[in-house]
């Protein structure tokens, strides 16, 4: 049995994607396999295992399939960037799972493609390592995400902030369709093309709206939900992306790429932990914007297919967007309330919202562990925090409609007791690039079940030490 692939994508639109051949690298070696995510994909999960190492580390790919890297543009920290596509990645094709939902299998770190513009194309084992967890932690959080299939060594180093091993990730995904898709096929003038995309991302992510009237405004709008509720889903679990620039918003509404990706421990809305996020732009707090600025980026690519009057297009996108900043709204008020056991949310409860992260953020607690904790209180009868939220609590107890246990209960449903806590990622890449990849395994265990206290699994919930140095995250590539 060999690799099977399709590739809806180049058939769709064939001159987005240039050929490309993954480095051979000199000594590949198979660290980690999703075989739960192998099996899903409907491969045999002993050839992969056999074979994982040659196929994505060793450019021995079966005749069979023909990897392709493709074009897209972007518009990175504001300012538009022009053809990026895919400089270390090419696109296997795609799994057909048993309910006809489609899969991209991705390969990152192969080597120079036509669009590497200078870099080498390789990837470091480190960035490698973190995409794998944190996108595995992401999915166990139920945060809609690409998945890790495998990471291969290469047995070659990459240099970027530091000297380590080289890295290969089988990356997987519902699609790698992006608004920098579309920003490429705008720039281009190609009004087929951007149809052609339309019809396809309908397919495969909306197929609800495949007999609309306008398929681009419509995708306009279903992006737009989609993307409300995964900033809502990032902000209610302390998530920063780090680099939400228009190349790394996937119209599937996925959470694309995780270079400098990282979770918040203390409570601050300026929280940045990425290097070459200067101004903050990226900060947690700006998340919402920042996709609502890309979102209107996604409209201004799409207005030749909106309608041929220029005016009447710019008209309807400016309608669905202002709606859509009411969504986002909305979605992230539902999503907090969620998480201090409120079933639902009513407009008054945005000042009870604020109010609690406003002493949540003075009092510099931790993001993660406050919520936990305010459960357990609830639960067992204590002052809620020791007290420390003794003017806020009488507010908000008013406002539960449901016991305490239940109330409790909920809450803990949706506020994780473990997160990819920085200091422990750093500990087990630390360890995985020396080596030793019991930790990270150990890690991603625990990761994989983030909503139940575990005995003895204590150390995994706590905050970095308070004389912890200053974490910042590195993009890699």
């Amino acid at each position: 049995m060999s690799l099977v692939f399709e590739r809806s994508l180049e058939d769709a639109v064939p001159h987005l994607a240039a050929p490309a051949s993954p480095r051979a690298y000199p000594d590949p070696e198979l660290i980690l396999l999703n075989r739960p995510l192998a099996a899903e994909l409907g491969l045999d999960v002993g050839m992969l295992q056999a074979n994982a190492a040659a196929w994505f580390g060793g450019g021995a790919l079966p005749a069979s399939v023909q990897p392709r890297a493709f074009a897209y543009a972007g518009h990175q920290f504001g300012h538009f960037a022009g053809t990026l596509g895919d400089g270390r990645a090419a696109l296997l094709g795609e799994r057909v799972l048993a309910d006809g939902t489609r899969m991209d299998v991705q390969l990152k770190g192969i080597g120079r493609t036509t669009f590497s513009r200078g870099g080498d194309g390789r990837a470091a084992l480190d960035s490698v390592l973190r995409e794998y967890l944190l996108s595995e932690a992401m999915h166990a959080l139920g945060i809609p995400t690409t998945r890790a299939l495998a990471a291969v060594r290469t047995g070659d180093t990459v240099t970027r902030y530091r000297t380590t091993p080289g890295g290969v990730l089988a990356r997987v995904a519902r699609s790698h369709l992006r608004v920098g898709t579309m920003e490429y096929l705008a720039v281009q003038r190609d009004v087929a093309g951007l149809s052609a995309v339309v019809e396809l991302a309908i397919q495969r992510h909306y197929p609800h709206l495949a007999e609309t009237p306008n398929p681009a405004l419509a995708l306009l709008q279903a992006v737009g939900e989609a993307q409300a509720k995964l900033v809502a889903q990032w902000m209610g679990v302390g998530f920063i992306h780090g680099v939400m620039n228009t190349d790394n918003m996937a119209l599937s509404g996925e959470t694309l790429d995780y270079g400098p990706a990282a979770f918040m421990d203390i409570t601050r809305a300026d929280t940045v932990f990425s290097l070459v996020d200067e101004g903050g732009r990226y900060a947690y707090g700006n998340q919402p914007g920042i996709a609502v600025w890309n979102l209107v980026i996604l409209a201004q690519s799409l207005l030749p297919v909106i309608d041929p009057d220029a005016d009447t297009a710019v008209r309807s996108a400016e309608e669905v967007l202002r709606k859509l900043q009411q969504t986002f709204a909305e979605t992230r008020l539902k999503a907090m309330c969620a998480k201090i056991g409120l079933s639902d949310s009513e407009p008054e409860d945005a000042e009870l919202v604020a109010d609690l992260w406003k002493h949540m953020e003075a009092q510099a607690l931790d993001f993660t562990a406050t919520y936990r904790q305010m459960a357990s209180d609830l639960r067992n009868d204590r002052p809620i925090l020791g007290g420390r939220l003794m003017a806020w609590t009488p507010r908000w107890k008013a406002r539960l409609r449901d016991t305490p246990a239940a109330t409790a209960d909920a809450m803990d449903r949706v506020n994780p007791a473990y997160i990819p806590r920085n200091h422990q990622v750093e500990r087990v890449l630390n360890a995985a690039i020396g080596g030793d990849y019991a930790p990270f395994k150990t890690f991603l265990n625990v990761l994989a079940d983030p909503f139940n206290a575990q005995e003895g699994l204590a150390a995994y919930a706590e905050p970095p030490p308070p004389d912890a140095a200053p974490f910042w995250t590195h993009c890699n590539t």
